[in-house]
């Protein structure tokens, strides 16, 4: 959209700077550290000319409609339940309103930028990306840049450590990026591990692939976990895809890792004979890899899972890329290096997408700048109005790793809940192991955000939990916030098959997959039946398909030093409601 006459008219006056200055030159704070996030540390300047991808999140003129809508068509008792809103229809309500494009527009006129040469426009107008330089940038948010490094991850990003924006921006502008997330591709977290101390499956006798009766599934299927087990612990065995056109399963992959096809076949050779010769399809955003030459244990432990348990539902994997090293004698463009919104713009510029999603990666949720965290959020809320489910691991600490102290200068020891699992418009998936009965495992990411309050879907499940806690661990978390997990599944001594050899794989990251293998069915199943998708789950499986989940009672998720929270009947912050059944939630969603 290009600058109005009017704007274009005071730009060309030779006062139109003194007029304009006063409306520009009135900042205030945006966002702000009070210290520098943790694992970082500031390395150096970064050189006045270094290009930064500036993104811009207009306000959405909408979005309380968009959100409203999300509820409407996710709610079975409301009348307009699967009637998801097409890519058009979502983008007239995240459009930004005139009054913000001309605020923006004339704000970058100002400064000499005309938005007619922005590098990116999202179809709706709420995201645009301009390329300016560090000096421009400093100037544009009154702010300095730097070289942080994050030693773990030996990876190095500019940031800055608060940015401001012009008092009359801040009912226009959601969020400017990159400033004070310092998340990125290498230092956020994967929610799987390798466990070298679980034995593994090492060969591809028939036995691994056979079929398991639901009604014996054997002790082993606790600690050794193949797809045979999980379809006969889930109820799936016995279904066969219907509708392999049109419903599809996605997985969204960062840290540059990509699914290998040669160990998917040895895989099924394995574990899922009738599958073997299946394939799934790369799509690679934003430079994401696909070299099939190192391939990484949570793409290939995603697509393993997801196809032996969907098979023969078509799965596309997304391998997000990101900015190279940080090169202080190069000037190229850098972009964000923000997965999250690098993925969801891609996708959200798609006609058609999946019906389902799994991704299986995380952040504290205290590491996250509350403003991008809300953006990030409220894109879910896109694709659950579009009618996909989304699956988000609930992490591996429990109610926190380490020594949970809280990054607001005061370092005060709270339970830290994962972002983007406390995501109010995602569902997300905690862990258990053992079988008959199924327990939480001691690593289950659960608790209670900080950003979001309770959505109402989940207050009459989660109110008995809080009454049976009384006032244990209440300084340590937010009792009106968002719960999580909603639901769990197996998530210990997964068999992997990772360069030709098979592994055991632990996490979170295992029952996000499979939880979303077993959607993708249910998604077959209602698709096949002339009805429409699941689509947003969460105030389906709060309420008529309450009783389609095995209720997990036992077991609890330590962390910070404490002992965290422990499962009991009903819904708890361990394992959500519980396990699918497919059978049951089947007949619950005909």
């Amino acid at each position: 959209m290009l600058l109005s006459a009017f704007v274009l008219g005071l730009l060309q006056l030779g006062g139109a700077k003194p007029l304009l200055s006063k409306r520009w030159n009135d900042l205030a704070v945006k966002h702000a550290w009070v210290e520098t996030p943790r694992g970082w540390e500031f390395h150096s300047a970064p050189p006045q000319d270094h290009l930064l991808d500036m993104r811009i999140a207009l306000k959405q003129n909408k979005l309380d409609d968009l959100i409203s809508s999300l509820y409407e068509v996710s709610d079975p008792a409301h009348e307009r339940y699967g009637q998801h809103l097409s890519k058009e229809e979502v983008d007239v309500l995240v459009a930004p309103h005139p009054d913000s494009i001309e605020a923006v527009e004339s704000w970058l006129g100002y400064h000499d930028i005309n938005p007619a040469d922005a590098h990116f426009r999202s179809t709706a107008g709420e995201w645009i990306t301009i390329r300016v330089s560090v000096a421009q940038a400093e100037r544009m948010l009154n702010t300095k840049y730097g070289i942080y490094y994050h030693a773990v991850s030996d990876n190095y990003v500019v940031r800055t450590m608060e940015y401001s924006l012009p008092v009359e921006l801040h009912s226009h502008v959601d969020v400017v990026t990159p400033t004070t997330y310092f998340g990125t591709l290498h230092s956020m977290r994967a929610t799987s591990f390798l466990q070298p101390q679980t034995n593994s499956l090492t060969d591809d006798k028939d036995s691994f692939a056979a079929v398991i009766s639901p009604l014996a599934v054997p002790a082993s299927c606790g600690t050794t976990v193949t797809p045979a087990c999980l379809r006969a612990l889930y109820n799936t065995t016995n279904y066969v895809p219907k509708a392999t056109a049109t419903n599809k399963l996605g997985i969204a992959g960062y840290l540059e890792e990509f699914a290998n096809d040669a160990d998917l076949q040895t895989f099924f050779k394995a574990f899922r004979t009738d599958a073997v010769g299946a394939t799934f399809t790369h799509v690679q955003v934003n430079g994401g890899l696909n070299t099939q030459s190192d391939p990484g244990v949570e793409a290939n432990l995603d697509i393993q899972y997801t196809e032996g348990i969907s098979f023969p539902t078509p799965n596309t994997y997304y391998s997000t890329g990101g900015s190279p090293p940080f090169d202080k004698d190069t000037f190229t463009p850098t972009n964000t290096n923000e997965p999250y919104l690098d993925w969801l713009n891609f996708i959200l510029n798609q006609t058609t997408i999946p019906q389902t999603f799994s991704t299986s990666y995380g952040d504290d949720e205290q590491s996250v700048p509350e403003d991008y965290a809300t953006t990030v959020c409220n894109l879910f809320a896109q694709l659950g109005a579009r009618g996909s489910s989304i699956m988000f691991s609930s992490g591996d600490n429990g109610v926190g790793g380490g020594d949970c102290l809280t990054n607001d200068g005061t370092s005060r020891t709270l339970f830290q809940p994962a972002f983007p699992a406390s995501c109010p418009f995602v569902t997300t998936v905690g862990g258990t192991t053992k079988v008959n009965p199924e327990v939480a495992i001691s690593f289950s990411g659960g608790g209670f955000s900080r950003y979001f309050a309770q959505p109402s879907y989940q207050s009459a499940s989660v109110a008995p939990f809080l009454t049976n806690l009384g006032t244990k661990f209440s300084t340590l978390f937010n009792a009106s916030g968002r719960g999580y997990p909603d639901v769990s599944a197996a998530s210990n001594g997964f068999q992997v098959v990772i360069g030709g050899r098979t592994s055991s794989v632990g996490g979170t990251s295992a029952s996000s997959p499979t939880v979303a293998g077993i959607v993708a069915l249910l998604n077959d199943f209602r698709i096949s039946e002339g009805k429409a998708p699941l689509g947003f789950l969460n105030p389906l499986i709060y309420s008529t398909a309450k009783t389609g989940f095995n209720d997990i009672t036992s077991g609890s998720n330590p962390g910070c030093g404490q002992t965290g929270f422990t499962a009991i009947a009903g819904w708890d912050p361990v394992t959500g409601l519980g396990t699918p059944d497919f059978l049951r939630l089947q007949a619950l969603i005909a």
